[in-house]
């Protein structure tokens, strides 16, 4: 087997890589005194090590605070859904069973493990004879407290054999 030296004039090139060698020849690099296909391995040094350290360091930390805003966000979000569907609920409730003109009203409802608080209120509405029903949920989510509001628009019940008066601004087509 021949061997390439470091005073073979064929390694002048740039790098000893680059040059083509004839199969079977073992070329070495004149600037590390290796086999030119091996490394040898250096480990890293103390200020790479520590800038490393202090990089996890910093991102560690935002990528947790990162992942509970998110998980704190997801539970809001279906605990507002529940709410909201609660919330839709009493007003539907209330509507049909026509028990709003009664004052505030409020109660519990639990879904599975998660208890929501809330209230169903009534107001005068300034136009026609209507009232504004509004319905509060409130309910927690990881130890704070939130609430949903739902409103609508009820004309208010009459008494039998009384007729219902028509909204000012609807007309009857004949």
């Amino acid at each position: 087997m021949k061997l390439a030296t470091a005073s073979n004039k064929n390694l002048a090139t740039p790098c000893c890589r680059e040059r083509r060698r004839p199969a079977g020849e073992l070329q070495f690099c004149a600037r590390r005194n290796t086999p030119a296909g091996r490394r040898r391995s250096q480990g890293f040094t103390l200020a790479e090590v520590l800038a490393a350290m202090l990089f996890l360091a910093i991102v560690i930390p935002a990528a947790i605070e990162a992942l509970h805003v998110s998980s704190l966000a997801g539970e809001v979000a279906a605990r507002k859904g529940a709410a909201a569907r609660i919330a839709d609920r009493v007003l539907n409730e209330s509507l049909v069973l026509s028990n709003w003109n009664n004052g505030v009203q409020s109660g519990n409802v639990s879904e599975g493990a998660l208890d929501f608080r809330w209230t169903l209120s009534s107001q005068a509405w300034p136009q026609d004879a209507m009232e504004l029903l509004t319905a509060e949920v409130k309910y927690q989510a990881q130890g704070k407290d939130y609430s949903v509001k739902l409103s609508t628009l009820a004309n208010l019940p009459t008494q039998p054999g009384q007729s219902a008066q028509p909204a000012a601004n609807m007309s009857s087509r004949q």
